[in-house]
């Protein structure tokens, strides 16, 4: 399989001289959906925020063979789509289409083209029709659809998400998780939903301290309670009843 994204020996510490991250080796590769799985303070989203540059690093993270720097972040942030927690850290315009045309807008799209990807976006995440809507008046699982759109839009060839499924209701949760489960491409996601890892997801990483300690088969790690009880995924001697796959 071609590898996409490579992070080699990857360190960093915060300017308080917190340390998120040791010695970090990871790749992922085309059409994956991978899992970073992990307690809270793991190191999970500094990682994630590598991965288009938004935190760099000794040039220890590359993008299809090219170290993301300085030189190359327009174009790092166009094939790695970051979708974040908060749908409203992503969500500023007025209406629903301003919010998601802002990114083909950037990148130089004619108008017709910008309408066309706007129209793309959110069909593939079930708004098709909320164009003229405001945002802010949207329910929570609406916003998160909409925050998707925003990154869809752009047509990136990986999609990095973080905590999906995160306050949403059941329901909502596994309406989401239907529309990630549509999506080509190559997905990296960031969670501590072991359903969502066992529903969408055939590789899953646990990171915790700033380090990878385990990276395997999703069914493999999820059956290994003593692993994720280890690294506070799970109560001792719990048994997890997960829809699995792979």
């Amino acid at each position: 399989m071609e590898e996409l994204i490579t992070v080699k020996n990857l360190s960093f510490s915060y300017p308080d001289g917190q340390q998120a991250l040791i010695d970090v080796n990871l790749a992922i590769y085309r059409g994956e959906s991978l899992a970073l799985i992990g307690p809270n303070g793991a190191g999970k989203s500094t990682l994630l925020l590598h991965l288009n540059g938004i935190l760099r690093s000794n040039g220890a993270v590359s993008l299809l063979g090219s170290p993301i720097d300085e030189s190359n972040l327009k174009w790092a942030r166009s094939r790695v789509g970051l979708v974040f927690q908060n749908p409203d850290d992503q969500l500023f315009s007025p209406t629903v289409f301003d919010d998601v045309a802002f990114g083909p807008i950037n990148m130089g799209l004619s108008d017709g083209q910008v309408r066309q990807a706007v129209t793309r976006a959110l069909g593939l995440v079930g708004m098709s029709g909320y164009e003229k809507r405001s945002p802010h008046h949207l329910s929570f699982g609406e916003k998160k659809r909409i925050a998707l759109a925003t990154v869809l839009s752009m047509s990136p060839e990986i999609l990095v998400i973080d905590e999906p499924t995160s306050n949403l209701d059941p329901r909502g949760k596994w309406s989401f998780i239907g529309v990630l489960e549509r999506m080509a491409g190559t997905k990296i996601i960031v969670t501590h939903d072991l359903e969502l890892v066992g529903a969408l997801c055939r590789r899953v990483v646990i990171l915790d301290q700033g380090r990878v300690v385990a990276d395997g088969g999703t069914g493999d790690i999820l059956a290994d309670k003593r692993l994720l009880a280890a690294h506070g995924l799970a109560p001792d001697g719990a048994d997890l009843k997960l829809k699995r796959r792979g």
